[in-house]
C-alpha cells in the first residue's frame, strides 16, 4: 500500500499524470503491488505561488525538468528491490513523460503495518483481536 507525492514544475497535467503512471508501473513491477493499490497526491508548481529548488549534489545536474517522488510504503523491501524500483521509475518516468533521468529524485519512507488507515477509522493492516470474553 504505498502513497506516492509527485511533485514538478510546470509540468502541466499530461506531463504530471504520465509520471504517475510511470510510478505505478514501477512499483508493481518491481515490488509486486496490486494493480488497483493506487494511492497519489500530483501536484505541479507554477513557479510563482509554488516552487522547486535543487542543485547539483553529488554531482547530478538537475533542472526545471525536476520530479521529486516520495513513497511511502511498508517496509520489508531489500535493497536489490529498491535500487530495481528507483531504476525502473527513472526508465519509465523517461519513457512515459519524458523526464530524463537525472531529474527523476526518489525518497523511500517505511513504516509498519500500524501505521495505516485506508478508511473507516480503521487499521486495515493489523490483525483484529479475537473475540473479549
Amino acid at each position: 500500500m504505498p502513497f506516492v507525492r509527485i511533485d514538478t514544475l510546470r509540468a502541466g497535467p499530461e506531463r504530471l499524470a504520465a509520471l504517475g503512471r510511470a510510478v505505478h508501473d514501477a512499483l508493481k513491477e518491481t515490488i509486486g503491488i496490486p494493480p488497483d493499490d493506487r494511492f497519489q497526491v500530483l501536484a505541479d508548481h507554477d513557479g510563482t505561488t509554488g516552487t522547486l529548488r535543487c542543485d547539483d549534489y553529488l554531482g547530478v545536474h538537475r533542472d526545471d525538468g525536476i520530479a521529486y517522488i516520495a513513497i511511502t510504503l511498508r517496509s520489508g523491501r531489500t535493497p536489490a528491490q529498491k535500487r530495481a524500483l528507483y531504476r525502473r521509475i527513472a526508465e519509465l518516468a523517461h519513457a512515459y513523460a519524458g523526464t530524463e533521468p537525472r531529474n527523476v529524485f526518489v525518497v523511500l519512507t517505511e513504516n509498519e503495518s500500524a501505521d495505516w488507515s485506508l478508511g473507516e477509522g480503521v487499521a486495515q493492516y493489523v490483525e483484529s483481536p479475537g473475540p473479549r470474553d
